[in-house]
């Protein structure tokens, strides 16, 4: 009777699991579905802001929306690392992190890591880094104003971040800020609209609405990054979700199994007992 009952009750638990399971893949899922337009819309808007910024600049440098004058105060390369703030993200950030550290040298790098999960693993390694950022709950309209300020501090930025490849498969990658900003831009195409001082007037001067411009650039880039890191952890939460979810069912399924099974048994151990016990009323 014991044996029934403590199989019925593990039924009902991995039952709980596999509900608890299905409602975090769908919420993984649709979050998903979010993210990508979120992320379009902010492609959309970059590129209107690069085709008057190419028309105003007057060389080829992207100074991080630097005031005229200013330069890297730190000689160093900074490391920004994005993961997530818990650990239902499967393995994508012990890969991250790994990848980050093949490359990481503390003369030459500073890091700056963004989630809670990349922090507390990059301590548990001994690593030290210079700040920590929460990740953004928000899915849209993300403030990354102080990781701006900070970058610009910098004579280089590398962003380390997970990459959305499809909903089973999630990859890491590295790129070089600045780059990653002019080949945006560069795949926007040339606008047809001349914009310059002969037509336009700026205020307070066409140099501080460049830098305006670079840094409203950096913020979408920077921006993005995080959605794209976001995505990815969506989808690698799925995939997680999804293989838990199988399994409990299928657990779930032996357990019910088993669970009739030692109904059928116990029947027929109640029948077997009153089989015996007439035919020792017959014998008496």
């Amino acid at each position: 009777m014991k044996r029934l009952q403590e199989i019925n009750r593990d039924a009902e638990s991995m039952q709980t699991i596999a509900e608890l399971t299905e409602a975090f893949e769908g919420i993984a899922s649709m979050r998903i579905s979010q993210i990508k337009n979120q992320v379009l819309k902010a492609q959309e808007f970059f590129h209107e802001l690069w085709h008057i910024y190419t028309q105003l600049r007057v060389d080829n440098l992207f100074r991080l929306g630097r005031d005229e004058g200013d330069t890297a105060q730190i000689d160093k390369e900074l490391y920004i690392v994005i993961t997530a703030e818990g650990s239902f993200s499967g393995d994508i950030d012990e890969r991250l992190i790994a990848y980050m550290l093949t490359q990481y040298d503390p003369d030459k790098q500073d890091i700056i890591v963004i989630g809670h999960h990349g922090a507390l693993q990059l301590t548990q390694s001994g690593i030290s880094f210079k700040k920590y950022f929460k990740l953004p709950v928000s899915d849209q309209n993300v403030n990354v104003l102080p990781l701006i300020k900070e970058v610009q501090q910098y004579k280089k930025s590398y962003v380390y971040y997970q990459t959305y490849v499809s909903l089973m498969v999630q990859d890491v990658k590295r790129i070089d800020l600045v780059t990653a900003v002019q080949e945006q831009g560069a795949a926007s195409g040339k606008s047809e609209e001349a914009i310059s001082e002969a037509n336009y007037i700026f205020e307070p001067s066409t140099a501080s609405v460049v830098n305006h411009l670079e840094r409203s650039m950096l913020n979408i880039m920077l921006g993005e990054v995080i959605f794209e890191s976001k995505l990815a952890q969506y989808a690698s939460r799925f995939r997680a979700m999804s293989s838990a979810h199988k399994k409990s069912d299928e657990t779930m399924n032996d357990l019910q199994w088993l669970y009739n099974r030692a109904k059928r048994q116990q029947k027929d151990e109640r029948l077997k007992e009153v089989v015996n016990g007439l035919r020792k009323a017959r014998v008496s």
